[in-house]
């Protein structure tokens, strides 16, 4: 649909300068299974399904990190509250059990997008984010929680020259032979290490523990169960429907994520965009030696179409992102995490990153869907006359604003007025995607264009400038 790469570009980017032989491509993903390395390396028991009717003070929907995190901190907040916590699969089965393990400060999505959207409130938003991140922390140790939590930073790389004039006299710059030492490429040019703002989490053992957690608070976690539908007509409690009963409650809150909303007004708030991942096999004492990483930051590049990476606990190397794959419809169905086009150029692109690793194998591949909005972070709301909550649009960063969204949920649903409720963030909703088929194009053009502006040094094309202008922008 779109015009060639090659036509559009003024030149080739590192991971096509640098391409390694097919043939080792092919070996790295030779007896790699399509699994979830995650969850198969958490266990977690099983949570019966909803049988019969029930009453709760709260009904929580969705048992990924929103309403985990939602459930446990009702139950701190007031013991005697009765909480009911629905799930249609399993416990952190999607994106809560997939995810990278990032765990970062900010809110919005990076400073530059918060402080384009939200310039009057860019410092609060700083320090309340902080603050999150030092709470879950401290929650995660606290409730005993083996989440493999580690605080160790993100280092941020150029990849192209152009890309080191956009970090050079930040603080925590890292010049080329500084960024080798720490983690030792031939395409990393310069490096900003952020020492503070991320933390490292194992994210299935993260959701396990903390339906742990919330089962011993005394909520009552069921799985296997799907809702299909609010009751809400009238002042009165609303109804949650489901297979196996009808949960009724005073309050509601809605954590279903990327999943189509329960909410009619909502349901053209997100799209679900597909995002890829490899993790190798556990790395020999000699190639930890090769690359490095001595201080296991998180890792990502700076690129609009960007790989992340980092270390596991036991020394395996996660590599992912890139291609970020929207499909039309707004669909989620299990046969989109299945793309060997994307699992090979990622593959590619590790043995360009880290030649020295040639001969590693790749054990897991898998796919997930984010939940994307259009300003990029999270969106709340409140519906049935302030009886149900609701937060989605986390766009790949809710490891640590799912917490911070569970607070702002519960403070509405409590009718209380807090800093955070007051945040222009929360209170103003993000435009909504169009329907299809001009969402599918939009979406389509975008991602070529962001594709291409990394083929031209960074410049950014008319329909990106247009898009900055409108307030829709954004660089990756």
């Amino acid at each position: 649909m779109w015009p060639d790469r090659s036509a559009a570009s003024t030149h080739r980017t590192v991971y096509e300068r640098r391409t390694p032989e097919p043939r080792l491509v092919d070996r790295s993903l030779a007896g790699s299974r399509q699994a979830v390395f995650w969850l198969e390396d958490s266990r977690s028991p099983s949570y019966p399904s909803l049988a019969a009717d029930a009453r709760a003070d709260l009904t929580v929907v969705g048992a990924g990190y929103a309403g985990l995190w939602t459930a446990v901190l009702a139950k701190r907040r007031d013991p005697s509250t009765r909480v009911v916590l629905l799930e249609a699969e399993r416990v952190g089965w999607a994106a809560s059990g997939r995810n990278g393990g990032f765990c970062e400060a900010s809110l919005t999505h990076g400073e530059e997008n918060g402080r384009r959207r939200w310039p009057a409130e860019h410092d609060e938003l700083t320090r309340l984010g902080r603050a999150n991140l030092d709470a879950l922390e401290k929650d995660v140790r606290d409730l005993g929680i083996d989440a493999q939590l580690e605080r160790t930073g993100m280092l941020s790389v150029a990849v192209e020259p152009h890309q080191v004039d956009w970090i050079r006299g930040s603080e925590g710059f890292l010049d080329q032979e500084s960024v080798r030492r720490e983690i030792d490429s031939p395409v990393f040019l310069a490096g900003e290490w952020d020492r503070d703002d991320c933390a490292l989490v194992h994210p299935a053992r993260l959701a396990h523990g903390l339906a742990r957690v919330a089962a011993e608070l005394g909520v009552e976690v069921h799985e296997h169960t799907t809702v299909t539908g609010l009751e809400t007509r009238g002042p009165g409690p609303v109804r949650v429907r489901t297979g196996g009963g009808t949960v009724t409650s005073d309050r509601v809150a809605l954590a279903t994520n990327v999943f189509p909303s329960l909410l009619r007004r909502t349901r053209l708030m997100t799209v679900p965009v597909y995002d890829y991942v490899l993790m190798t096999e556990p790395l020999t004492a000699e190639q930890r030696t090769a690359l490095g990483w001595a201080n296991r930051q998180g890792l990502g590049d700076l690129a609009n179409q960007f790989h992340y990476s980092r270390l596991t606990a036991d020394g395996r190397v996660l590599w992912g992102g890139y291609d970020a794959v929207y499909h039309r419809g707004r669909r989620v169905r299990a046969s989109y995490e299945h793309r060997p086009e994307t699992f090979r150029r990622l593959a590619s692109h590790f043995l360009t990153a880290f030649p020295q690793l040639e001969g590693v194998r790749f054990s897991h591949r898998w796919a997930g869907a984010i939940d994307t909005s259009t300003q990029f972070a999270a969106f709340h709301g409140l519906a049935a006359r302030g009886r149900v909550a609701y937060a989605a649009g986390f766009t790949g960063l809710g490891v640590g604003a799912t917490r911070f969204a569970a607070e702002v949920m519960l403070d509405r649903l409590a009718g209380e007025r807090t800093e955070r409720t007051e945040l222009e963030m929360v209170r103003r909703h993000p435009l909504p995607f169009p329907p299809e088929p001009v969402a599918g194009v939009g979406i389509a053009l975008t991602r070529w264009s962001l594709d291409r502006a990394d083929h031209r040094e960074g410049r950014r094309n008319t329909f990106l400038r247009a898009l900055d202008a409108a307030g829709l922008g954004f660089d990756s």
